[in-house]
């Protein structure tokens, strides 16, 4: 018989409610872990910073992708498709 897990309880504090905005991810890896670097880039602007660094497995990041996929299936279902500004394969190395 399987033990039933009770529901996690997620604490969301004020600072963190507020979110960060990011338009720009440096990602990077090694055989322990995916290190997710988020900035953003401005119009005008040569330099930005890292706001948010998310280290993770690689089990949890394929994780991420798949419940990624998912939501943005559920989205594109409600609101349609979403649009890109170009291709992956052309965009070089900025934004997402």
């Amino acid at each position: 018989m399987e033990k039933k897990q009770p529901p996690i309880s997620i604490e969301l504090g004020e600072k963190e409610s507020e979110g960060i905005y990011s338009n720009m991810v440096l990602i990077t890896h090694s055989p322990a872990e995916f290190v997710l670097d988020f900035a953003r880039v401005l119009p005008g602007l040569p330099k930005t910073k890292v706001f948010a660094r998310i280290v993770m497995t690689p089990a949890h990041v394929k994780g991420l992708l798949e419940a990624l996929k998912e939501n943005v299936g559920r989205y594109e279902a409600q609101h349609g498709a979403i649009k890109t500004f170009s291709p992956p394969d052309k965009q070089k190395g900025i934004g997402f």
